[in-house]
């Protein structure tokens, strides 16, 4: 269709109001076509996110007469398009409340409206009414009447600035516009809180999201808040204690050398944090604020970016350079919200949280906000490099952050069947690699040798045994210290003054721990009684107190335990009362006082007395249970080793369980069969009735005071074997790394499954290092557990601060022309000090700015030389890759050292001694 020259006095309006002229438009019928049909009229579909306009209904209709008239000098021309009649105001320009569709405007694709600009002209000064096209639930609708809120600064609540967005608008186009109006400057970081109807303010944590998905409505109050010079936030004043103390104000530092505070044992954390806070790239990727644009808020793995957060707001303070030291509540309350391992105070492990931290941090970060399922594939005979590169590639499908980026590498895993040789080949991602050190098979227990000369004092032994050894081991070891034959002795546990267990030869010595007390008896016979042998009988024997204990009438007498028991040889031809009280006054010779014959005589008038006292209650035959006075009371503990013995007839032998009998002179104590806990009653189990009794040796407090010595009782001797120790020569790093790659046998616990035998099997497993990350973390496995024991090894391990070398551990083919990609320098070492139960932490960290090394224990910091970071204490160690430290360097505006992160000269001579 030919063009129509348009009339005359509209191409004059159009040219007065900034619409540039038109030579040629369509004909009038072309035009009304293109305007209501077609892919850019008004029929089309509506499509989220697009751009739709406003035109006022009286304007449009007289358009519709105008282009159906079919007249281009028809006097109906519309002129102008004049949207004034749906505005309030022409100042704002806002719209009517209460416009309707098809009655106070018509809406047009943003095509169609382009065409009637360029053919009629807009009105001057008018602006387009421009509305999106948003998503509802199951329909799409063009949003007339946008979300008007109010923006304000945190630090100024009480000047508004007015602004519209549509629903389909990110919370990001609000924090821009929000940082517009108010002139922030580009570096400084900034959040948006907004104020709930409950008055409260709610954080808007994820910008990425809508205001339909935020639910923000018109007039609502939306904060924009600006982090602190020194990495606080204003808000986190009101809600926590303030970090920053008055000696902080005004304070300028080195970046990065920053104490944490302990809360109360959160030394590990503190430790796993510094070291952390010490990865040049990690931290640089928070300074930067690259970790906004991929906050990953809906990943059902993660910790709703609050970990991110929480770990980013306290890099922020420690590299301010505004902070001697902070406190890290905040990040410790969202530690033990998310793992409960953490709540409290209780004393943890640096590795473990450092674990738990880097796979929250990777959650939070990770770039694959739907984790595809990908099968796991067997190398079924296929090339190493082809199988690798497939299990690293499903390894990035699911898992895509900063932390891959620079913690994860890369295992060979390659397990054997036993049975019929099949081999299973698989690649399997790593974060760090936890080392074993090589272990000593040899053990140092002490001991107590109680010889049979009455003579001579018990002696202290440290004797050196086999870990894995038995009861009979021991016995041999202590031979060679003391001449006497192993076959002669006894071993047992005492605790409480009382036997908790005795031991028999073929018992493990894996089940004594450390803490154990353990006496080694000198005997000549044998515990367990057999019939008609002429062996001596070997006799326990415990030491008891009568003390008086208070009741409700005060006249309450009990029997205590007190010093050590004794196992004494009695021959059988004198295994009597009489016999055994005169074997123990020999046995106790050394530190009981036999009386005189004065002693005696003041005894005999004593014993006539209660003679006549016990005639008058005649009690018919010896008492089976009990002392001569009221029952003493149960003491209460742990049951011998020692049951399902040979019933011994000691009470058939001894015709009475106490002694000595009524009407007989008083000896210097008395003599009862108890069992094995020391008390009396011998039928609270069917096996202590059966059971080898003991014997109690029972003393008058006045009597134990005239005649037992007690500080002779406790004496001992120190072998001159106690001064050894056994010596742990340091082991190398590479030493370690080697037994972790050595091949290995599962355990019963954690066999494999064989494809081809369809059976459970405890094959070989053989790990190889294939791919290493930029940051590796090598974890030193210093604690030991086993069923009976669990111990630290302070083994000193020799690890390089610069040039760790991995080209011979690495398997996968090398570039040769590339060392520096196997080459590491350390950049941080997490220590522990102390045993399993109590210990500190500190961190040793090179700072990535000065290379200079710092010591961090909780919130002291001071610099360090390099001679001082090797030690028993190393735990966790973290090494950077050559060429990363290379590539962070030469990046432009680096402000690191000139040398390798771990070649930092001290910039003065005074140091913290940490040794």
């Amino acid at each position: 269709m030919a063009a129509v020259a348009v009339n005359p006095a509209a191409l004059a309006v159009a040219a007065e109001n900034r619409q540039p002229q038109r030579e040629m438009v369509p004909g009038l019928d072309s035009q009304r076509r293109q305007i209501e049909n077609g892919e850019s009229g008004r029929e089309r579909p509506l499509r989220a996110g697009e751009s739709w306009f406003l035109v006022e209904q009286h304007w449009y209709k007289q358009w519709e007469v105008y282009v159906q008239g079919g007249d281009q000098d028809s006097s109906t021309f519309p002129g102008c398009i004049n949207n004034a009649e749906l505005f309030e105001d022409q100042i704002n320009w806002r719209l009517k409340e209460g416009l309707v569709e098809g009655e106070d405007y018509v809406l047009l694709p943003a095509a169609a409206w382009h065409y009637l600009v360029s053919w009629y002209g807009l009105e001057h000064g008018q602006p387009p009414i421009e509305r999106k096209v948003i998503e509802l639930p199951s329909i799409q609708k063009v949003e007339v009447y946008p979300v008007e809120l109010l923006l304000v600064q945190h630090s100024d609540m009480d000047t508004p600035h007015t602004a519209q967005f549509s629903h389909a608008d990110s919370l990001d186009l609000i924090l821009r516009t929000a940082r517009e109006q108010f002139q922030v400057d580009p570096k400084e970081d900034t959040r948006l809180w907004i104020k709930n109807s409950e008055g409260s303010l709610d954080r808007l944590c994820d910008t990425h999201v809508t205001v339909l998905d935020a639910a923000l409505e018109t007039g609502q109050l939306v904060i924009m808040e600006t982090r602190n010079r020194d990495g606080t936030w204003p808000s986190a004043q009101l809600h926590a204690t303030n970090n920053v103390s008055e000696e902080d104000e005004g304070f300028k530092g080195q970046p990065g050398i920053c104490g944490l505070t302990n809360l109360g044992n959160t030394c590990f954390m503190n430790s796993a944090l510094q070291c952390l806070s010490n990865v040049p790239q990690l931290t640089e990727y928070f300074l930067n604020n690259r970790y906004l644009e991929e906050l990953n808020f809906r990943n059902p793995l993660g910790m709703k970016g609050e970990i991110a957060e929480a770990y980013a707001d306290l890099v922020k303070q420690a590299w301010s350079g505004h902070h001697r030291s902070i406190v890290p509540h905040v990040f410790k309350t969202k530690v033990g919200h998310f793992a409960s391992q953490f709540l409290g105070y209780q004393q943890h492990d640096s590795q473990e949280l450092l674990s738990f931290l880097l796979d929250g941090l990777h959650e939070d970060l990770n770039r694959v906000k739907k984790k595809e399922y990908v099968e796991l594939c067997d190398a079924a005979g296929r090339p190493d490099q082809e199988v690798a590169q497939e299990a690293w590639q499903n390894h990035k499908r699911r898992n895509d952050s900063v932390i891959v980026d620079t913690f994860h590498g890369l295992f060979k895993s390659t397990l054997v069947c036993p049975d019929c040789g099949n081999v299973s080949v698989t690649f399997d991602p790593f974060c760090y690699l936890s080392v074993p050190l090589p272990v000593s098979h040899k053990r140092v227990l002490e001991v107590f040798f109680i010889p049979m000369d009455p003579r001579r004092k018990p002696e202290q032994h440290r004797l050196v045994v086999p870990k894995k050894g038995k009861i009979s081991d021991l016995c041999v070891a202590l031979s060679k210290h003391t001449g006497i034959s192993p076959e002669r002795m006894m071993v047992a546990d005492v605790f409480s003054h009382r036997f908790y267990k005795l031991y028999q030869l073929e018992e493990a010595l894996s089940t004594i721990l450390d803490r154990d007390d353990i006496f080694v008896y000198e005997v000549s016979g044998r515990i367990e009684a057999i019939e008609g042998s002429r062996e001596d009988i070997v006799v326990p024997v415990y030491l008891r107190e009568r003390t008086p204990a208070r009741d409700y009438n005060n006249s309450y007498y009990g029997l205590m335990l007190f010093g050590h028991p004794l196992l004494v040889s009695v021959p059988r031809d004198r295994f009597s009362w009489e016999g055994l009280y005169n074997v123990l006054m020999y046995r106790l010779s050394r530190y009981v006082t036999k009386p005189s014959s004065d002693d005696e005589d003041d005894g005999d008038e004593k014993g006539d007395e209660e003679e006549e006292e016990e005639d008058k209650d005649n009690i018919p035959g010896p008492s089976t249970g009990g002392s001569l006075r009221d029952p003493e009371p149960e003491q209460p503990g742990p049951s011998s080793g020692v049951t399902s013995r040979c019933p011994f007839l000691l009470d058939n032998c001894l015709g009475t369980s106490q002694w000595p009998p009524r009407r007989r002179r008083k000896q210097l104590f008395t003599l009862q069969t108890v069992n094995s806990n020391g008390t009396s009653d011998r039928t609270n189990s069917p096996e202590e009735v059966h059971a080898q009794p003991y014997i109690a040796i029972d003393w008058e407090p006045e009597m134990k005071k005239r005649y037992y010595d007690e500080a002779e009782a406790e004496g001992y001797v120190k072998h001159e074997c106690v001064g050894y120790v056994l010596k742990k020569a340091p082991v190398r790093l590479q030493e370690c790394i080697e037994l972790f790659t050595t091949v290995e046998t599962l355990e019963k616990e954690n066999p494999w499954y064989c494809p081809s035998c369809k059976q459970h099997q405890l094959a070989t497993k053989k790990l190889d290092l294939w791919m290493l990350p930029e940051i590796l973390i090598i974890h030193l496995k210093r604690f030991s557990y086993t069923k009976f024991s669990r111990e630290k090894l302070d083994t000193l391990v020799q690890f390089p601060i610069r040039d760790l070398d991995f080209s011979e551990f690495v398997i996968k083919p090398q570039n040769e022309s590339a060392p520096e990609l196997y080459k590491y320098d350390l950049i941080a070492v997490s220590n522990h000090y102390g045993g399993m139960r109590d210990g500190h932490y500190t961190t040793f960290a090179c700072n990535k700015d000065s290379g200079q090394w710092h010591y961090f224990d909780d919130n002291s910091v001071s610099p360090v030389n390099e001679n001082q970071i090797e030690s028993k204490a190393a735990y966790v160690l973290f090494y950077q890759r050559q060429d990363v430290a290379r590539r962070l360097l030469s990046q432009p505006g680096s402000s690191g050292p000139s040398t390798s992160p771990a070649c930092g000269s001290p910039p003065s001579s005074e140091f913290m001694d940490v040794n």
